[in-house]
């Protein structure tokens, strides 16, 4: 369990921040913007969860999904090398294939799509569609990481990656299995 005293330290008032590891790396380091966009997907989905109302399922779903998020964190802000002294919290496989099963359970109840779906629709879908674009961005923050020569876990890579399909699912859901969906009419506004 983590304990806070003291909220500010002024440890990092000089542009630096230190990783789990206890490294101190700049604060535009690309393993800080990675869990960075990951704590932003956070409070973004905190956000669509105000707007859930009966939908008390996507709730739990999200509300897990938002812990899940401070242990991806948690995973991102622990480099793989040096190998940590301790056992790091790390996202594990199952966590990713309890997304796909959920992704597969909502999706049975969902028509076909016959066209991109515009954000929008019900207020917990168009902040689900704002919470998937987060996440993708968190994606790619977590790939240029690992393009910078880093390592990252490939669990949390997939988790990431699964975790926007899992929420334009759900944002689909959200609007009345799909009914309500804003559908893109190519070339409808010429």
């Amino acid at each position: 369990m983590v304990v806070l005293n003291k909220i500010y330290t002024r440890t990092g008032d000089a542009g630096d921040t230190g990783l789990a590891s206890g490294a101190r790396v700049s604060k535009s380091d690309p393993r800080v913007e990675a869990y960075g966009t990951v704590d932003e997907l956070n409070a973004v989905i905190g956000i669509a969860r105000l707007h859930a109302g009966q939908n008390d399922r996507i709730d739990a779903m999200l509300g897990r999904i938002q812990n899940e998020l401070f242990d991806l964190g948690a995973d991102l802000a622990t480099p793989l090398d040096p190998p940590p002294a301790w056992e790091a919290l790390r996202i594990l496989d199952g966590q990713v294939e309890r997304l796909e099963s959920e992704i597969d359970w909502m999706n049975e109840s969902l028509s076909a799509l016959d066209s991109f779906i515009l954000p929008g629709g019900s207020p917990l879908a168009a902040h689900l569609h704002l919470a998937r674009t987060v996440a993708r961005r968190a994606e790619r923050d977590a790939i240029r990481l690992v393009e910078a020569g880093e390592s990252v876990t490939p669990a949390a890579l997939r988790y990431l990656n699964r975790l926007s399909d899992h929420l334009f699912v759900a944002a689909r859901r959200a609007n009345a299995n799909g009914a309500d969906d804003v559908k893109w009419v190519p070339g409808g506004t010429r």
